[in-house]
């Protein structure tokens, strides 16, 4: 097939989006179809060094919105070209207007939500869920109706996604998946390197959380869990490698949770080690014993699947949307999303003995083999576009409702 991936930018800053379809590009393009990205960032951004021909970079949008008043000519001009256009993200001009492109040129898209459909931030920010039910008839209801599917990472986010908007929401609803380049890494050597830089951790196990420092991942509960089961564990390490980054995020967020872990923590047994990237990252993954996350809101948890894919098994809340597979592969632990399933998850963990970590720790690495292989993701996205594509009828306003679940 030949695809054309709408985003509003590539930087990797941005987080799990971009490394998402990075690496579903890349299993894609493996698998012989052909790959192009538009996106909204500057030519001469560095992170777009050495993307060649397969990117195009029309420049920065106004507004948060991000309009651009050339994308919608090279959507048209790329019409020809390409079988199927697919918007990551809501929210922004790129699905209102690949919407309005696609019914002149009679090209299906699709598109990824990538979790902006979760009930949970109109719980947190009423504010912005008002604005936003101000835009949905007449913007983003139209663009998620009109699309010939809406893609969902995973059967939780999909399940979640119709709560947002219920009154007014219809839309063709398929679960592609993400998944991850899987890689040969000498994992011994980089837990030697990670754990050699930082002396508090020789002879000691770790439990890692790895993740922007960011309210909705309940960081404040696992500091308070690991403070109240260290006494029964004093070989145990919490690392916390992360920065605080967001719009939604407050300058003193970090100093909040170091000031509650000096509080409820021995010393020492907590380790902030900032944003961790590249060999410094894999490094904590293979030093890991297990790895954290009791997040209140979590679509994919790109993190997760970076663990599985070291063979950590994984502690996560049952808002984490990857929940139910994690339980059903029994590669990790799943506990509500407060401090008394915080405090079970890291119970549970440490209570199990050595032979049993160690088979969660095979079958953490069968789950990824099995369902997050990013080849393995790529070939379920094909499936559900040349689905939709089958079915696209090039007059896609006059579809009509189509029943959720299907």
């Amino acid at each position: 097939m030949r695809l054309l991936h709408v985003v509003s930018t590539l930087n990797p800053a941005a987080g799990g989006i971009v490394s998402a379809l990075q690496a579903l590009n890349r299993a894609l393009e493996e698998a012989g179809h052909g790959v192009h990205t538009v996106c909204l960032d500057g030519p001469d951004d560095p992170w777009l060094a050495g993307r060649g021909a397969s990117v195009t970079a029309l420049g920065a949008g106004r507004s948060s919105w991000q309009y651009h008043a050339g994308l919608k000519s090279f959507l048209l001009e790329r019409a020809a070209s390409t079988d199927a256009w697919i918007v990551h993200g809501l929210w922004q001009y790129l699905g209102f207007v690949t919407r309005s492109a696609a019914k002149l040129a009679g090209t299906p898209y699709f598109v990824f939500p990538h979790g902006m459909l979760d009930p949970w931030f109109n719980r947190t920010y009423p504010g912005k869920h008002l604005k936003k039910w101000l835009y949905w008839p007449w913007g983003e209801y139209r663009v998620l109706r009109d699309a010939a599917a809406v893609l969902f990472t995973c059967e939780e986010e999909r399940l979640r996604a119709r709560e947002s908007f219920p009154q007014l929401y219809k839309v063709r609803e398929r679960v592609a998946g993400l998944g991850l380049c899987a890689e040969n890494r000498n994992a011994q050597s980089l837990a030697e390197r990670f754990r050699n830089t930082r002396p508090e951790l020789q002879g000691r196990r770790i439990l890692l959380f790895l993740g922007r420092l960011h309210p909705k991942k309940g960081l404040d509960l696992l500091i308070r869990a690991f403070g109240e089961i260290c006494s029964q564990a004093p070989e145990w390490r919490l690392v916390i490698g992360g920065s605080v980054s967001g719009t939604d995020v407050g300058p003193n967020d970090l100093a909040i949770l170091r000031d509650l872990a000096d509080r409820l923590c021995p010393p020492h047994s907590l380790i902030f080690c900032g944003l961790l990237e590249g060999e410094d990252k894999w490094g904590a993954l293979c030093a890991a014993d297990a790895f954290v996350l009791p997040s209140h809101q979590e679509n994919f948890g790109m993190a997760v699947v970076e663990a599985l894919s070291c063979s950590v098994p994984v502690l996560i809340s049952d808002k984490v949307n990857l929940w139910r597979e994690i339980e059903q592969d029994g590669a990790g632990l799943v506990e509500p999303d407060t401090i008394e399933g915080t405090c079970r998850l890291l119970e549970r963990w440490i209570g199990l003995d050595e032979p049993a970590r160690l088979r969660m720790r095979d079958r953490a690495r069968a789950s990824f083999e099995n369902r997050f292989d990013a080849r393995r993701a790529a070939d379920a996205f094909v499936a559900a576009v040349m689905d939709g594509t089958n079915t696209h009828d090039g007059n896609a306003s006059d579809r009509g409702g189509v029943p959720a679940g299907t």
